[in-house]
């Protein structure tokens, strides 16, 4: 009887937590307008097929809500969060650093933020000021954000492939006091830094070039770290941090694809949010062990991986960068059952000779974003995993989507039965001028399943789905904002993705505004280009864009390959033919050493497109197709000028 009684008590008290979300009311009165769209036979086959997805998302959308709203009543913080993390297995470990082999247990990682707290207070910081970190990918970075967290400094994670312009760009649009940088950096740090910038080093430099390195480090008037921390306190300062969930944890950087990098804010929510979705989404449990190689100025190494060391107490193996030779005997070696992924990594991994390694690791799932179709089922059939974790999302968005069943190819999806219950959106926009299109009313247009379009998602500043945080910049944040989207008076987030929906709201990414263009009356998807282009190549790096020819309407396909010279380019011309419609096949080509990437293997093509079709390098070769005589031909300088002048067939 008492048992049934207690029972019946968490229940109502449940229901009572329930019915404080306005969310709930919104479900209920979905579930009311999913009676009325379920007139039909062809929805009712939709539902079918898609309500138990539905419902699997829907339960871990309830946990994740539920358990931010209790730390939203607690005021908890991300250090808060960690430190019961710690009081549940203070000796498991908890981050291994894959290149020396180092093992910090959870109450060592502790201990070093607390150090690093200590020292930050002893600098006279004080909450909301910014420290900026530039280093290489290791365990001190987790040490250093997480330890300034600790008493309210905000740490701005700093690309460390930038450099001068960007570099000072990043630290100034932060507001950054002092930068703490990697001795492997100091080079860098020393042609691009302006005076008054307090600077600290930290880590060694390896090698004969040590006595060179602390030479210029005495010339720039470093102070080194690592005998700082190690003289400072471990126990807990004695400091009340003001913070709550909502407030400021740290900055990360766009990937600066299409301009200068934007200092995105991320909240102690925002963190939790990312990472437990991660956590329930994909079956990951607490025994887990991922090896995570992403950078860790990248919100997918710091967020979604290290995340789920700090707040749900898994192993965490970093390893300083990703090594495609490498990657499956660490796997083996640190007994990882979790992989991270993003960008290019799986089709570098395919591009790999087959070793032993493979066919010995106990992985069974693989988490990231921005795995291609084109090589999906190719990855898990070769390196047997068992579940990918594909999601989408933006460090700021308010819009994430996850592939919660496995689906092939898509990023995420919208439930077609509820979809009021989480509002996000597919609208119709003019391609060319990266606008949304309006009815007569003046609200966004949705998109029909198989219509390409913008991805929005309604913001809501009280709730911390919803938020939308912006960056550093005012101006950035208001650019990526709409407003009277859903109905008069809303505002949205803009992603500047393009996606497209099926019939089960199945999304796939299509490309990023602006990338698409249009030939012969045709719109051209590049990433559904570069997907062919580079399978047909042996997963080489594939750059596909829009170039402008004069007299010409629309823009010519052009395509830059990473080349050492094997490319077949008549067998190349004969496999494009067959794969590709006419309107998508590259009207140039441009072979080329390396493609311009980022650091987490976005393709850059900013440079490339203002270069066009004109002869550039001696080392590269730019090549026309010549559609009447079947092959593509040497743009020579003659060659160039008579396209130019329109003398030329395209």
């Amino acid at each position: 009887m008492k048992l049934m009684r207690g029972v019946i008590l968490s229940l109502v008290g449940l229901v009572g937590v329930l019915l404080s979300f306005h969310w709930f009311y919104s479900l209920l009165a979905g579930l009311g307008l999913f009676m009325a769209w379920m007139g039909s036979w062809r929805n009712f086959h939709i539902a079918l097929h898609t309500i138990k997805r539905d419902l699997m998302c829907l339960v871990v959308i309830v946990r994740v809500r539920v358990s931010m709203y209790r730390n939203q009543q607690n005021r908890s913080t991300v250090p808060a969060l960690f430190a019961r993390m710690v009081t549940l297995h203070p000796d498991k470990p908890a981050l291994i650093y894959e290149a020396t082999g180092e093992v910090w247990s959870f109450r060592e990682l502790q201990e070093r933020c607390h150090a690093v707290a200590h020292w930050a207070l002893a600098q006279g910081w004080t909450e909301g000021d910014v420290v900026a970190l530039y280093m290489e990918s290791r365990p001190s970075v987790v040490a250093l954000w997480l330890g300034l967290a600790v008493i309210g400094v905000e740490a701005a994670l700093i690309n460390n492939n930038l450099r001068q312009h960007s570099l000072l760009h990043c630290l100034g649009v932060s507001g950054a006091r002092a930068i703490i940088f990697g001795k492997e950096m100091t080079q860098e740090v020393g042609g691009s830094l302006q005076p008054g910038m307090v600077l600290f080093s930290i880590g060694e430099k390896e090698g004969e070039e040590k006595e060179e390195e602390d030479w210029k480090l005495c010339n720039l008037q470093v102070c080194g770290l690592d005998a700082m921390l190690a003289s400072s306190p471990t126990y807990p300062p004695h400091f009340k941090l003001q913070k709550q969930f909502n407030d400021r944890l740290f900055y990360i950087y766009t990937s600066g694809t299409t301009g200068l990098p934007k200092a995105a804010i991320v909240v102690h929510s925002r963190y939790f949010r990312i990472a437990a979705f991660g956590f329930h989404s994909f079956g990951l449990r607490p025994d887990d062990i991922i090896y995570n190689c992403l950078p860790l100025y990248h919100s997918a190494g710091t967020v979604m991986g290290v995340g789920q060391c700090l707040l749900f107490g898994l192993t965490v193996v970093i390893r300083r960068k990703f090594s495609a030779t490498r990657f499956w005997d660490d796997c083996v070696k640190h007994n990882c059952t979790a992989i991270q992924y993003i960008g290019e990594i799986c089709r570098y991994l395919l591009a790999q000779p087959v070793r032993p390694s493979e066919a010995r690791h106990r992985v069974r799932v693989a988490i990231g974003n921005g795995l291609r179709p084109s090589v999906w089922e190719e990855f898990v059939q070769r390196f047997r995993i068992q579940r990918v974790g594909e999601f989408y999302g933006a460090t700021e968005c308010n819009c994430s989507l996850i592939n919660i069943d496995g689906k092939v190819g898509a990023c995420g999806f919208n439930s077609r039965i509820l979809p009021s219950f989480y509002p996000i959106r597919l609208v119709r926009m003019q391609e060319d001028q990266r606008e949304l299109l309006r009815d007569p009313q003046g609200l966004c247009i949705p998109c029909l399943p198989g219509e390409p379009g913008m991805l929005v998602g309604r913001i809501n500043k009280t709730d911390p789905l919803r938020r939308f945080d912006g960056y550093a910049d005012q101006d950035s944040s208001n650019q990526k904002i709409a407003y009277n989207v859903f109905k008069m008076g809303d505002s949205a987030y803009v992603s500047g993705d393009v996606l497209v929906m099926d019939e089960y709201g199945y999304m796939y990414f299509r490309d990023r505004s602006g990338d698409t263009f249009r030939w012969r009356g045709e719109n051209v998807s590049t990433t559904e280009v570069e997907g062919v282009l580079s399978g047909l190549l042996g997963h080489t790096d594939v750059a596909v864009y829009g170039v402008s020819v004069p007299g010409v309407e629309g823009k010519a396909g052009m395509a830059a390959i990473a080349d050492e010279g094997h490319v077949d380019l008549p067998a190349f011309f004969t496999s494009t033919q067959k794969a590709l419609p006419s309107y998508a096949r590259p009207v140039f080509l441009r072979l080329m050493p390396a493609v311009d990437t980022t650091g987490t293997f976005k393709i850059q093509k900013i440079r490339l497109q203002s270069e066009g079709y004109k002869p550039q390098d001696t080392s590269e070769k730019i090549y026309f197709l010549n559609s009447r005589a079947g092959c593509y031909e040497v743009v020579t300088d003659d060659l160039y000028e008579a396209i130019k002048e329109g003398k030329v067939f395209l």
